[in-house]
């Protein structure tokens, strides 16, 4: 025996109530899932690009750094460690390491000095449209072709008729041999770099500087505060997120400087990274082994040592940018 229940106008009302919101829900959903769809198929080229180039050829390069492999032989051997334990056997090896960690920790420095006084340079002293034109000056280094400019800087550096010399000379300072020398040719390449980089990073410091409200800094003012505390104790804390972003992309950079060193100590055919080896980074010594001496495994190791020790430099700024770093 089945029990009914009439079907009063509330009743009515409620069911109607529950059929249209159903019906909302559904056209919700279907909405919901034709944006995502559009959205994944805007992703795909650039997640199609990403893949070929970067995803796959990380995995097989993971892969190929505990196999015997070359380019010319289609079968591969499994050798562990080995290719590692031969690397950690080879000085010149722990020289590229340690040219690498002293680039990094003199670029460093002096990218976040010298991007941040320019910005605040900038910041302070220029009107509205002689900024504008200055900063497209600071700018248009970064824009410029690494290659093409790295050439003009060893005509700059030639220790016979360059301009270096010319201005040291000038000055009435001894001139030095620059690339030519152990010693001087390293922080030529620095000095290529920090031109070539600065730009960027001056942006970046004023795009921050932007944000700084001035009326902090007017009552500051009021309040007999002077420049030097206004700075240390106001400007600083509040750009220091944008610190740390600089000193990210300043360490990553200099830990993967190729393309200066390439060029001004050689190039493919005359010994880039010399003199005596003073300027061979890890990231040039990766490609001398894999595309000069064509080992591509022992490459593949040193590839992973560099990510291996880039990855651990920025757990550990991260780890010290969440006790120092003042987010507003």
């Amino acid at each position: 025996m089945s029990l009914r229940i009439p079907l009063t106008r509330g009743r009515v009302r409620q069911r109607l109530g529950d059929w249209g919101r159903g019906a909302t829900t559904r056209r919700l959903s279907a909405r919901r899932v034709r944006d995502h769809l559009a959205a994944y198929g805007l992703l795909f080229p650039a997640l199609a690009v990403f893949t070929v180039f970067f995803y796959i050829p990380a995995v097989y390069l993971l892969y190929i750094a505990f196999f015997r492999w070359t380019i010319l032989s289609p079968g591969t051997t499994f050798v562990g460690f080995q290719n590692f334990r031969i690397l950690f056997e080879q000085p010149l090896f722990w020289g590229s390491l340690a040219t690498s960690a002293y680039y990094t920790l003199v670029m460093i420095p002096a990218t976040v000095l010298l991007a941040l006084g320019i910005a605040l340079l900038l910041r302070a002293g220029l009107s509205a449209r002689r900024g504008g034109l200055w900063r497209g000056a600071v700018f248009l280094p970064h824009v410029t072709p690494v290659v093409a400019t790295s050439i003009i800087w060893v005509w700059i550096f030639n220790p016979h008729f360059g301009l270096a010399n010319a201005v040291l000379s000038a000055v009435h300072l001894p001139q030095l041999l620059w690339l030519e020398s152990v010693q001087w040719a390293l922080p030529a390449v620095m000095i290529d770099s920090l031109w070539h980089s600065l730009g960027l990073y001056v942006i970046i410091f004023l795009a921050a500087l932007s944000t700084v409200p001035r009326d902090l800094l007017e009552v500051a003012r009021l309040d007999g505060a002077r420049r030097q505390q206004v700075f240390a104790r106001i400007i600083w804390p509040l750009i220091s997120p944008t610190t740390f972003l600089v000193v990210l992309l300043a360490t990553v950079n200099s830990w993967q400087a190729f393309s200066q060193i390439f060029t001004m100590t050689g190039g493919p055919h005359g010994g880039a990274g010399g003199p005596a080896f003073s300027t061979t980074t890890d990231a040039l010594l990766v490609y001398q082994t894999a595309f000069i001496y064509g080992n591509f495994s022992l490459a593949a190791a040193m590839s992973l040592i560099l990510f291996a020790i880039v990855m651990s430099i920025t757990v550990v700024q991260k780890w010290i940018s969440d006790r120092l770093v003042f987010y507003r």
